[in-house]
């Protein structure tokens, strides 16, 4: 594992050297996960692509050196993607796709607003959104902050835990294996970043600016759903896909793959490269 320090926190991140493609693609991660979710993809595309996966700072392995932190920046999307850009700038990236999950979207959309001219394009996986349901929205919030507080580390260590997140927010049971690496995810999130991305991202004021930064995007940007996706349904991943100039000019820029939760790049990966093959190709 290689890391770059940013604003004070090591960052945690494996990059690939060149493929066939001069292309690198940029990996990001949802909420309380890590980059280890993007490696069945990014196994399968290393041959033709340079990809670089990254721990958001306060997940996985991108942990402060000091509890508690003394980090003052915030935990919106617009201070994660601002984070990106400094990784960026760190590794030499001068151009880049961003592909994002979940959170990982609302960031890497965030990204191609903020650097126009080095973000050739956008894939968001299981991401959408740009509807403001108040009391969905509080509920949801609400059990997020009380899950994140009651998370002893002890909790990674228990099998039942592990079935439990094997069988969460996707369509079919993912391997075990999958399970103890989200329970270890979720116990490692800082506490710092899972309260505050949950609830900087999930502002009425947010939520609502999500589509006008997708209609303002020069840049390509795509989405994929998962048919079964019961965190973001499809529905609200082709409205922000709406927005998009793409679509405003009759192109297809959602792709739904079936029988697929939340979790598409290890309950599906073949099909979730095989949607980023399909991408790139029309935009070489």
């Amino acid at each position: 594992m290689k890391s770059i320090d940013i604003g004070g926190i090591p960052h945690a991140y494996d990059l690939t050297d060149f493929g066939r493609s001069d292309r690198t693609l940029v990996f990001l991660h949802g909420w309380l996960l890590s980059r280890r979710y993007w490696q069945p993809v990014v196994s399968r595309l290393t041959p033709e692509y340079r990809c670089l996966c990254y721990d958001l700072r306060g997940f996985g392995d991108s942990q402060p050196r000091s509890y508690p932190t003394t980090d003052d920046r915030g935990y919106a999307p617009i201070d994660y993607a601002k984070d990106l850009g400094e990784l960026l700038d760190r590794l030499n990236i001068n151009k880049a796709w961003l592909v994002g999950h979940s959170l990982g979207g609302t960031i890497a959309l965030w990204g191609a607003h903020l650097f126009g001219d080095r973000v050739e394009g956008v894939i968001c996986v299981n991401a959408g959104g740009g509807i403001y349901l108040k009391e969905e929205f509080e509920r949801f919030r609400t059990a997020g902050a009380a899950i994140v507080k009651i998370r002893p580390r002890w909790l990674c260590s228990i099998p039942l835990l592990h079935w439990l997140f094997a069988r969460s927010s996707v369509a079919r049971p993912v391997d075990s294996s999958w399970g103890r690496q989200r329970s270890i995810d979720f116990v490692a999130a800082h506490p710092a970043a899972a309260l505050g991305t949950l609830l900087d991202s999930t502002t009425e004021a947010e939520v609502h600016q999500l589509p006008q930064i997708v209609a303002q995007l020069c840049q390509p940007a795509y989405f994929i759903a998962g048919s079964k996706d019961a965190v973001m349904d499809p529905k609200y991943v082709r409205h922000l896909a709406s927005f998009h100039p793409l679509f405003q000019k009759g192109c297809e820029n959602v792709f739904e793959i079936a029988e697929c939760g939340h979790l598409a790049s290890i309950e599906q990966p073949d099909a979730v490269v095989d949607r980023i093959r399909t991408i790139l190709s029309q935009t070489d």
